[in-house]
This record gives structure tokens, sequence and C-alpha cells, in this order.
């Protein structure tokens, strides 16, 4: 029986990275987790236990806090990129480095209405999110949105799917629809594009179609979606999407005496439909390394 061995990374992952750069009284705070995943001949350490060629999960983590020490953090892709060929161009035997780094916000406190200098809270459970995959001298840019909440009260239909003696789902012509958005999208080529603008740009485009797409089912919402990205964002090869549908269903009042027309509804948690799908330029260059090891 031959028996080898297959493919393999390995890297350090969610390092938090909080910085702070300070402008006089004034505090710029920053927070990550990233991670880093190293690629290539990494055979003699699995076999053999010949670590020659494993640069060690100490040193990557290291690297990352060096980084943010030496030149500011900027755009998150930016960094990644920087992270990426640091270890790509300086290991011999690492042929590709994926890096993915996970931000999250921020926002001033207000005192009397003023932004405060250095008090910050929490803006909840939203994360811009990124994932650089280099390779020699190509990378590839996977950027995304994680934990994107959204809701719309009316406006979303689900009617005309099978029934059988299993059914139990009302058809509806009126539904509250609400999911927690994450996207992935893949851009083409790095040269000149503004991740910061781009990535306002594509979340403001989703939002915008998720609230004014009359809806007949969340796939036709999140296939609306991501082909709506497209057409305004000519950067962008690749949009992916996942969408929990966090349903909502009307509270029987009835045994109360009270009529429910579409006012009190219970929140359920789980389980929950999962809906997930991608929309894809026709003409777009082809994904290469850009996916793989992704969870979406």
């Amino acid at each position: 029986m031959g028996i080898s061995l297959g493919p393999n990374q390995y890297g350090k992952s969610e390092v938090r990275l909080v910085t702070v750069r300070r402008e006089g009284a004034v505090h710029h705070l920053r927070d990550l987790t990233v991670s880093t995943a190293l690629r290539g001949d990494l055979t003699g350490t699995h076999l053999t236990g010949d670590n020659s060629a494993v640069l060690a999960t100490d040193t990557q983590k290291n690297t990352v806090y060096a980084f943010a020490k030496q030149q500011d953090i900027g755009e998150i892709e930016d960094f990644a990129l920087r992270l990426g060929r640091r270890f790509v161009h300086t290991q011999e035997k690492i042929t590709t480095a994926r890096i993915t780094i996970a931000e999250h916000g921020w926002d001033r406190i207000p005192v009397d209405g003023v932004p405060h200098d250095h008090a910050f809270s929490r803006t909840g459970g939203e994360t811009r999110t990124t994932a650089v995959t280099v390779r020699e001298n190509r990378a590839w840019i996977v950027s995304g949105v994680d934990g994107l909440v959204v809701l719309k009260s009316t406006g979303s239909e689900f009617h005309g799917f099978p029934q059988d003696e299993y059914t139990t789902l009302a058809e509806t012509d009126d539904r509250i629809l609400a999911t927690a958005v994450t996207a992935r999208w893949r851009y083409q080529g790095e040269d000149g594009i503004d991740w910061a603008g781009s990535h306002h740009e594509i979340r403001r485009t989703m939002l915008e179609t998720f609230a004014t797409k009359h809806s007949l089912s969340l796939q036709q919402t999140l296939y609306s979606m991501g082909e709506a990205v497209l057409r305004a964002r000519p950067d962008v090869a690749e949009v992916r999407l996942s969408l929990p549908n966090k349903h909502h269903f009307l509270v029987d009042l009835s045994p109360f005496g009270l009529e429910n027309s579409g006012e009190v509804y219970y929140a359920a948690d789980r389980p929950y439909g999962l809906i997930e799908g991608s929309a894809v330029r026709d003409e777009a260059e082809e994904p290469g390394p850009a996916w793989t090891g992704a969870v979406l």
C-alpha cells in the first residue's frame, strides 16, 4: 500500500494585535486578528522531523508585531501583502504564504458631543477582512466583511416551494427578512486599488441592494447583491456570500384574544437556513490559489 504526503500548510492563527498611534493628545487605535499560513517543501518535517525548512510559528507571530512597529499598518490588504512577501522572499523552501486579517472597529466615545481623544467603544460584531496569498511575484487578494447584520420588515416573500407530507411552513407574501452577511470578494490584481474606498463602496452597494430588492427568496437577494457589486466594481472578479436566514415567526396571540397582524414576532436563533452562493464575472481571470484554505 503506497502512502504519500498530501497538501499541507502551517502557521500562527489569530495573532491579536492592537496598535496605538499617538499624535499629541489624539490617539489612533487599530485592532486586528492576524493569521499566517505557509506552504512549500515541508516533506522533511512531516516524514523525518527535519525542521530546517520550518520557520517557527512563534517567529511568524513576532514578525507581525515587528512589522506593525516598523511601519504604519495602513490598509489591512497592504499589511497582509508586506507580511506575505516577507515570508516567501526570505524562506528558501516556502513557496506560498496566505495572510488573513480581520479588523475590529472602534469608535471614539462622544463627550458633550465631541469625539474623545483617546477613549473608544467597540462598534459591534461587524469586521472587515482580507486574505492575501503571495506566491513568487504574484499576489491574490480576497477581501470582505463578516457579521454585517441586516433586516427589513417587509419587501420579502416566500412561496411556490414544493409541498410534501412533512411540510409545515406556510407560504407568505410578506415577511421579515434578516441575515448576518458574510461576504468575500476577489479582486482582479492589486495595482491602483483604493482598498478602503473599494470596501466602503462594495459594502454600500450590498446594503442598498438588500434594502431595495423586492425579494422572492433569500437566494434571489444573495445573487442580486453579488451581481450589483460586479456591475459597480470592475476591479472585482467574483463575490461569494453566505447568508444565514435569521427567522422571525409571528407569535400566536389568539389564546389571549389578541390579533397579531404582523406586529409581534419571535426571533429564532437556531436552527436556521443557510444560503450560500456566488456571482462571477464571465471574463474574470482565473482565481489561482486565491480561495485555497478559505472557509468561504
